[in-house]
C-alpha cells in the first residue's frame, strides 16, 4: 500500500509521490518563541515527527526543515514587558521550546533555522519581487501587492471579503490595496532591525518561512505544514510570495494542517484560564502521555484535552509496558504491518494505536515465554513508528528521578524491616505513606517493588 496524505490544496487524498526519492524534503511552521510553547503548539510538531518517522522509514533520505520566529512583535511585547533584552527572552525560551519537544519523543528536525539568521536571504527575495512588479515601496514599508498575482486565495479558497475579513488587515495610508501584507517594515533604532535597501527595519512574519524553505529544500519541496488556523492569511502569503517570485507551480507541493486543540471542550485563552503550556503539563504529567494524546485523534480533526483522555492515555501506556515488562526484546522483530498500513492511510494514528492494543492483548493470552518475547518485541517495534514505547518498562512505572527513588527505597527498606520485627502496623502505615503519594508496591518471591498508580 503506499502512503496517501491529505492535501488541503487539493481538498483530497493523494498518492505521495517524491519530487526526489532520494531526499524527501518537507517543512514545518515552528513557534514563535516568546514564552512557553502551549499544547497547540505541540500538536503540529508531534504530528511532522511521527510523519518524518513513517518517511524515513520509507525513504533513504528526509530532510525535516522546522524554522524558529525570533523576531516579531510579540516578542519584542514580552521583551519589553519583561524588562529583558530581546535575544535574552528568544535564547531562553527557544530553549524552553526544544527541551519541551525532546520531552515529548520528537526526533529533532534536520535544520532548525531561526529568522534573525537568515534576513539578508529576505531582503534578497523581497527586492526580486519589487524587480518582479509583486511588490512595492511605501514609507518605509515593502508590501505585496495581492492584486498583482492571479493565484492568491488557491490554498485557502477564499473570495476577496473573506479574506479581508480572515486577515484582519490594517487599513494603512502606506497601502495601495487593503489586502497587501507587509514584507518589510522600519524600525524604531531601540528595536532590532537591519539595514537594507528600503531603511533601518525588520522582515515580516510571512517572508520568513518562504526564504528559509528555500534556502534549505529548494524552490520546489514535497510538503508543507502546520496548524489549521495557518492555513490563512500565513501559508497564503507564503505561496503567493514563493510563486511570484520563483515561478508557477514551485514551493510545496502537498499541504498538510492539523485541526485546532482545546481545553475541556473549549478555546485556548488566557482570559478563560485555560492556556495550557507544555511546560505546565509536564509538572504533573509525562511526556509520554501528553504524545499519546496528541496522537490518539487523527491529525486533521480538532483535539480537546482534558483530564479524562489524559488518565486514559496513562492507563493504555500503563497497559502497554505492562505487557513489555520482564519480557526478552528481539531487536530485529519487525514491526507490526497493521501499524503501518494505518500510517501509510494519512496517518490514522488511532488505528494505528488501536493496532497495539491488540498486540497487547495478544502478549497476555499468549502461552509460552518464547510467544510472549516476540510479541512484545513486535509491539516495542512498533510502538517506535509512533514515537512510543521506547522506555525501560520498570522505569515507566517508577517514574522518578534519583532523588526521588533513593527516598523511596528508603522507605521501603523501612518497610521491610518492620515486617521483618512483625510491626505490620508499622509496615502498613509505611505502605499507605507511599501509597499517598502515588506509589504502589508489590510483593513477590523476588522482594519488593514499586510502580506509578
Amino acid at each position: 500500500m503506499p502512503l496517501s496524505l491529505y492535501n488541503t490544496l487539493t481538498r483530497k487524498k493523494e498518492t505521495f509521490t517524491p519530487l526526489d526519492p532520494d531526499n524527501v524534503r518537507l517543512y514545518l511552521c515552528g513557534p514563535t518563541v516568546y514564552d512557553f510553547a502551549h499544547i497547540g503548539n505541540a500538536r503540529p510538531s508531534v504530528i511532522f515527527d511521527v510523519l518524518t518517522r513513517l518517511l524515513r522509514c520509507l525513504y533513504s533520505e528526509v530532510t525535516f526543515v522546522r524554522n524558529i520566529t525570533d523576531i516579531d512583535d510579540k516578542i519584542i511585547k514580552a521583551a519589553q514587558e519583561n524588562k529583558e533584552k530581546i535575544m535574552d527572552l528568544t535564547r531562553r525560551t527557544t530553549e524552553y521550546y526544544r527541551n519541551d519537544m525532546k520531552a515529548l519523543g520528537n526526533i529533532p528536525p534536520t535544520q532548525e533555522p531561526l529568522a534573525t539568521e537568515h534576513v539578508e536571504e529576505m531582503i534578497t527575495m523581497i527586492s526580486h519581487l519589487i524587480e518582479a512588479g509583486h511588490a512595492y515601496e511605501s514609507d518605509g514599508h515593502v508590501l505585496f501587492s495581492v492584486k498583482s498575482f492571479a493565484g492568491y486565495g488557491q490554498l485557502s479558497r477564499c473570495n476577496h471579503d473573506e479574506m479581508l475579513a480572515g486577515a484582519r488587515v490594517e487599513v494603512a495610508p502606506y497601502k495601495r490595496d487593503a489586502e497587501d501584507f507587509i514584507l518589510w517594515k522600519p524600525s524604531l533604532p531601540e528595536i532590532p532591525g537591519w539595514d537594507s535597501p528600503w531603511g533601518y527595519g525588520r522582515p515580516g512574519w510571512h517572508i520568513e518561512c518562504s526564504a528559509m524553505a528555500q534556502k534549505y529544500l529548494g524552490e520546489t519541496f514535497d510538503i508543507h505544514g502546520g496548524g489549521h488556523d495557518l492555513i490563512f492569511p500565513h501559508h497564503e502569503n507564503e505561496i503567493a510570495q514563493s510563486q511570484a517570485c520563483f515561478g508557477s507551480g514551485t514551493f510545496a507541493k502537498m499541504w498538510l494542517h492539523n485541526g485546532m486543540v482545546t481545553v475541556d471542550g473549549e478555546k485556548m485563552s488566557k482570559s478563560l484560564g485555560n492556556f495550557i503550556t507544555i511546560h505546565q503539563l509536564f509538572e504533573t504529567t509525562p511526556g509520554e502521555v501528553v504524545r499519546l494524546v496528541l496522537l490518539s485523534s487523527h491529525y486533521r480533526q480538532p483535539l480537546d484535552w482534558n483530564t479524562q483522555v489524559a488518565d486514559q492515555a496513562h492507563q493504555s501506556l500503563d497497559r502497554f509496558y505492562n505487557a513489555l515488562r520482564g519480557r526478552k526484546i528481539n531487536e530485529t522483530v519487525p514491526s507490526s504491518e497493521a501499524v503501518k498500513l494505518a500510517l501509510k492511510d494519512d496517518l490514522n494514528t488511532p488505528l494505528a494505536i488501536s493496532a497495539l492494543h491488540e498486540i497487547a492483548t495478544r502478549v497476555n493470552k499468549a502461552q509460552s515465554d518464547a510467544e510472549k518475547d516476540t510479541l512484545a518485541s513486535e509491539l516495542k517495534a512498533s510502538g517506535a513508528w509512533l514515537g512510543l514505547l521506547q522506555q525501560d518498562p520498570e522505569m515507566w512505572f517508577k517514574g522518578a528521578d534519583k532523588g526521588e527513588e533513593d527516598a523511596i527505597l528508603e522507605l521501603i527498606d523501612a518497610r521491610n524491616k518492620a515486617r521483618a520485627a512483625k510491626d505490620f502496623s508499622e509496615a502498613d502505615r509505611v505502605r499507605d505513606e507511599l501509597l499517598a503519594k502515588g506509589i504502589v508496591l508489590e510483593d513477590s518471591s523476588q522482594g519488593t517493588s514499586w510502580r506509578r498508580e
